[in-house]
C-alpha cells in the first residue's frame, strides 16, 4: 500500500506558498468590494453579519479542501451543510424561534435559492431582512468566495477562472441594485458623475488585473526555476529592458483604461437612464393587459351596477379624505392609462419589503374589506407606509402587490386581482391639501399629446393671471359651464339620478379621446358665441362626468406648464356638499369618483376635483339660419317581397342533447398533466446534470469500443480504464508512461493492459479484432473492480465525476517536472538563482 500511496499521493507543498497568500487577499478585496455594491439593496445589519460569516465559513471550507485535497462533490456537499446551518439564521432570520419556526425556514430557505433571486428585483429598496430575500447574498458571500479562493490557489491555467467569478461578485450589487446613480462629486470646476458605480467597477477590475499580472509573472519565473534545474544554467533574476518595456506598456494601458473609466463613461452616461434587472420585472405585463379603469367609468353607473358595494373602508381614528384606485399619467390621444410612453411618473411597480419612507404629514390606518370590486387596483389612503394582509389568501396578496411610490398607487395581481373577502389594513401618512391658486407651474411638460385645437382657444378666451390662479379660475369656469351627465338615455331611470335633487336629464357621450374632448369644447365655444347666452347669462353647453372633464383639465394643466395625471377613487369626505362620498366608509359603485392631480415646482401632487355642476341644466338653443324651401319630392324605392329558401337541414334541437352528453369528460384531465408535467419538470432540474454525465461517458466508451481499427480500439481501451480510475479518485498525472500509471493503480490487469496497449501502438504489428475484444472484456472487469473497491456513494460520486473529461483538458504541468528530474545529475549541485 505504501507504494501505491507514494505513486497516487502528491507531494505536498509548504503550508505557506505565496500564490495562497496573494490569492487570499485578492479574494478579500473582492468580498469587500461586492459587500459595499450590494449595500443599497439590503442596508441592514443583518447583512454585515451575513457576509462576516459567510466569508469567514467558505474560507474554512476552502481551506480543508485544498489542504485535504478534497473533490468537487465533497466541496459541493460542504457548502450544501453549510448553507442549510448558516441559512435560516443568517438569511432567513424571522424564521428563528419555535422548531416549527426552522422547519418553515428550510423550505423557505430551499424555495429562495430559485425564487428569491426574482423577487429581489420585484420589491423596492432598501429590502433589509424581508423574509428570505437574504438568500442570494448567502450563495454570493458563501459559495461564491469559496470558489474564488479554491480558483485562485490552483497551480494550473484553471486558477484564471477567479477573475470572471470576483467579476460576477461585485456585478450582483450593481445589476440588483437601484434604478438610479449615485449623486456626482464636485472637484473644483470638475464633476464626477456616477462615482459610487465607478469605484465600484473600477476596484474590481483593479484587483482582477494586479492580480492576473502577479500570476503570470509568478508562472513564468517557477518555468524559469524548472528551466535553470534541468539544465545547470543559471537564471538572472535581474530585470531586464525587455521586462521594462513590457511592464511601462502595461501600466501605460491601465492608466488608458482608469482615465476612459473614471473620465469618459461617467460623462457618456450622464443623463442616460440606468437599466438593471429590476428595470425589467414588475405587473408591467397585466398593466398593459388591463382595460384603462378610466374608459369603465360609465359602466359603474348602470342600473345593475350602481348600488353595488364596491369596498368598505373602517378606521379607529379620522378616515383619510381620499382613498384612491388607480393613477393613470400616460395619454395616447385615446385612452389614459397606467405607465407606457408620455408617462408623467418615472417610478415604477415594486413590491413593498417592510415600511416605506412616507416623510411627514398626518399618520392615518384604515381597514379595507373589498366587496364587489374584482379588478387588479388596490383602493390605498395616502402615501403608504405598510400594508398588513388578512384573510385565507393573505400570503398570496402579499406575494403578488406592487406599489408604486410615485403614483401612489398600489396592484393586486394574485388571482387575477382583488377578490370578495380580500381584505387588509393600511398604514400611512396623509399630507395637508395644497391651495391650487398658490402653485407655481414647473415647466417643461412639452411632451405628450397635442391638445385639441378648440380646447386651446377655449383657455387663451378665458386665462387670466398665470400658475395656479390662472388654473384655478379656468377649471372653476369649466365645471360652471359643464353639466353633469353619466348617460345616453333615461328610459330605464338610472340609479345615479335619484341621487341628485331637481336633476333634468340631459344625454353625454361616454369616452375621454381628443375627438370626445374636442368635441365638448366646441359646443362651449359655440354656445358662449351665441347671442342668446348672454341675454339669459346661461353659457352652461359641457355635458359630461368626471371621465371627460378630469382629461380636460389635465390637458388644461399641460397648457399652462403643469404636470398632470389622473387619478380614479372615491372621496370620504368633502368640503363641497354637492360632490359624491363615501357614506360612512361603504364605497358604491356610483360613488367613485375621478379627478385630475397637477405638480407643483416643489414634486408635490395637489388634487383638482373637476366634477361639473348640475343645478344649471344647458339651454341648448342658438341663433340658427333658415333652412332653403326647396321642395323635394321623396320617391320611394320598391320593394319586392323576398322568398327565404328553404333550410338546407330540418331541426337538429332533438340530436343535440345525447351527442352533447355522450362526449367523455376529460375535465380532470388537465389538472393531473399540468401536476405531473411539474414533478417531471422538477425531476429533470435536479437529475438532468447527473442524467447528462453518465450519457456523455456511455457515448464516449461506446465510441472507443468502436474505432476504426483493433488497434485504436485498444488505445481507447487504455484511455477507459485511465479515465476509470481517475473518476475513482486516482491520480493519473499525464506524464507517467502506461507502464507506472498500471503500476501506481495497482490493479491486477492493469501492467498487462498497459503491456498490450504499447505493443498496439508501437510494434507496427496490426492486432485482430478477437484481441480489441479481451482487451475491452479485460477493462470492463477493472472498471468494476474500482465500482466496488468503494461504497455507495463514492461509487455514486465516481459515476457522475467530471475528473475524466477534465484531466483532457488541464495542461501537463507534470511533463515539465519529470523533464527536470530527468535533466538532473546525481552529482549536480543545487542550481542557486543569482540575486
Amino acid at each position: 500500500m505504501s507504494g501505491r500511496d507514494a505513486g497516487i499521493r502528491r507531494e505536498r507543498g509548504p503550508v505557506v506558498v505565496p500564490r495562497v497568500v496573494v490569492g487570499s487577499v485578492f479574494a478579500a478585496v473582492v468580498v469587500i468590494t461586492a459587500a459595499v455594491a450590494a449595500w443599497p439593496i439590503y442596508r441592514s445589519w443583518a447583512f454585515v453579519l451575513l457576509v462576516i460569516v459567510g466569508t469567514v465559513a467558505a474560507a474554512a471550507i476552502a481551506t480543508a479542501a485544498w489542504r485535504r485535497r478534497w473533490g468537487g462533490w465533497r466541496i459541493a456537499a460542504a457548502l450544501a451543510g453549510a448553507f442549510l446551518v448558516l441559512g435560516v439564521p443568517l438569511a432567513v432570520p424571522s424564521r428563528l424561534g419555535a422548531p416549527t419556526d426552522v422547519v418553515r425556514g428550510l423550505g423557505e430557505l430551499a424555495m429562495g435559492t430559485v425564487l428569491a433571486w426574482k423577487d429581489l428585483v420585484t420589491v423596492d429598496l432598501p429590502i433589509g431582512s424581508y423574509r428570505n430575500l437574504l438568500v442570494p447574498a448567502l450563495v454570493v458571500f458563501l459559495v461564491g468566495t469559496c470558489v474564488l479562493l479554491l480558483l485562485s490557489w490552483r497551480e494550473d491555467g484553471i486558477a484564471y477562472a477567479a477573475a470572471p467569478v470576483a467579476i460576477g461578485m461585485v456585478s450582483f450589487g450593481l445589476f440588483f441594485g437601484r434604478t438610479t446613480v449615485s449623486s456626482s462629486w464636485g472637484i473644483g470646476p470638475l464633476a464626477l458623475y456616477a462615482p459610487v458605480e465607478t469605484l465600484l467597477g473600477l476596484a474590481a477590475l483593479l484587483a482582477s488585473l494586479v492580480w492576473l499580472a502577479w500570476r503570470s509573472h509568478d508562472e513564468r519565473f517557477r518555468a524559469l526555476r524548472r528551466a535553470a534545474a534541468s539544465s545547470g544554467v543559471r537564471v538572472s533574476r535581474r530585470r531586464s529592458a525587455a521586462d521594462r518595456r513590457r511592464a511601462a506598456l502595461g501600466a501605460g494601458m491601465v492608466a488608458v483604461a482608469l482615465v476612459v473609466v473614471v473620465a469618459v463613461v461617467p460623462a457618456a452616461a450622464r443623463g442616460a437612464q440606468r437599466d438593471v434587472l429590476r428595470s425589467a420585472i414588475g405587473p408591467e405585463i397585466e398593466l398593459a393587459a388591463a382595460v384603462s379603469p378610466l374608459a369603465e367609468y360609465r359602466a359603474l353607473f348602470a342600473n345593475a351596477r350602481a348600488d353595488q358595494t364596491l369596498f368598505t373602508v373602517t378606521s379607529d381614528g379620522v378616515l383619510p379624505e381620499r382613498v384612491r384606485l388607480a393613477t393613470l399619467d400616460s395619454y395616447d390621444g385615446e385612452v389614459y392609462r397606467s405607465g407606457g410612453s408620455g408617462a408623467v411618473d418615472a417610478g415604477r411597480f415594486v413590491r413593498v419589503p417592510s415600511v416605506l419612507d412616507t416623510g411627514t404629514g398626518t399618520q392615518i390606518e384604515a381597514d379595507v374589506t373589498v366587496q364587489e370590486l374584482d379588478d387588479i387596483w388596490m383602493p390605498t389612503a395616502g402615501q403608504l407606509a405598510s400594508i398588513d394582509f388578512a384573510g385565507p389568501r393573505a400570503a398570496s396578496l402579499a406575494d403578488r402587490f406592487y406599489y408604486s411610490t410615485a403614483a401612489a398607487a398600489g396592484v393586486q395581481t394574485a388571482g387575477g386581482g382583488l377578490e370578495p373577502g380580500d381584505s387588509y389594513v393600511v398604514r400611512g401618512v396623509e399630507r395637508p391639501a395644497l391651495d391650487l391658486s398658490t402653485l407655481e407651474a414647473p415647466g417643461g411638460v412639452s411632451e405628450g399629446v397635442a391638445a385639441p385645437d378648440s380646447l386651446r382657444a377655449w383657455v387663451d378666451k378665458h386665462v387670466s393671471g398665470s400658475g395656479g390662479a390662472a388654473l384655478a379660475g379656468l377649471v372653476s369656469l369649466l365645471r360652471e359651464r359643464g353639466y353633469l351627465s353619466h348617460g345616453l338615455s333615461d328610459d330605464s331611470s338610472p340609479e345615479w339620478m335619484k341621487s341628485l335633487p331637481d336633476y333634468r336629464f340631459q344625454p353625454s357621450a361616454s369616452g375621454h379621446s381628443l375627438a370626445r374632448i374636442d368635441s365638448l369644447f366646441s359646443r362651449l365655444l359655440k354656445r358662449e358665441s351665441d347671442p342668446r347666452a348672454a341675454a339669459s347669462g346661461n353659457y352652461v353647453a359641457a355635458i359630461g362626468d368626471d371621465e371627460q372633464f378630469a382629461v380636460a383639465v389635465a390637458l388644461i394643466a399641460r397648457e399652462l406648464g403643469f404636470p398632470s395625471r389622473v387619478v380614479m377613487g372615491a372621496r370620504l369626505a368633502s368640503t363641497e356638499p354637492d360632490l359624491p362620498t363615501c357614506d360612512g366608509g361603504v364605497c358604491r359603485a356610483q360613488d367613485l369618483a375621478v379627478w385630475t392631480e397637477v405638480q407643483s415646482s416643489d414634486g408635490e401632487w395637489v388634487a383638482v376635483d373637476v366634477t361639473p355642476q348640475y343645478e344649471q341644466s344647458p339651454s341648448l338653443q342658438v341663433t340658427e339660419q333658415r333652412d332653403p324651401e326647396n321642395v323635394t319630392e321623396v320617391r320611394p324605392d320598391p320593394v319586392e317581397e323576398v322568398v327565404p329558401p328553404d333550410p338546407v337541414q330540418e331541426d337538429t334541437a332533438a340530436d343535440d342533447t345525447p351527442r352533447q352528453t355522450s362526449g367523455l369528460d376529460l375535465a380532470w384531465l388537465w389538472p393531473v398533466l399540468r401536476i405531473s408535467a411539474a414533478a417531471l419538470l422538477v425531476a429533470l432540474l435536479v437529475c438532468g446534470p447527473f442524467l447528462i454525465v453518465i450519457g456523455a461517458k456511455a457515448a464516449r466508451r461506446r465510441a472507443r469500443r468502436q474505432e476504426g481499427t483493433p488497434a485504436a480500439q485498444i488505445a481507447g481501451g487504455w484511455d477507459e480504464y485511465v479515465d476509470a480510475a481517475a473518476d475513482a479518485g486516482l491520480d493519473a498525472p499525464r506524464a507517467y508512461t502506461r507502464g507506472e500509471l498500471a503500476q501506481a493503480f495497482a490493479t491486477p490487469s492493469g501492467p498487462e493492459l498497459a503491456v498490450t496497449a504499447d505493443r498496439a501502438v508501437f510494434s507496427g504489428a496490426a492486432p485482430a479484432a478477437d484481441e480489441a475484444d479481451a482487451y475491452w472484456s479485460l477493462v470492463d472487469a477493472e472498471r468494476r473492480r474500482f465500482a466496488r473497491a468503494s461504497g455507495g456513494w463514492h461509487r455514486f460520486a465516481a459515476t457522475v465525476s467530471l475528473r475524466s473529461f477534465i484531466r483532457h483538458l488541464a495542461p501537463a504541468a507534470g511533463a515539465r517536472k519529470r523533464i527536470a528530474e530527468r535533466g538532473k545529475r546525481q552529482a549536480a549541485e543545487p542550481v542557486r538563482l543569482t540575486p
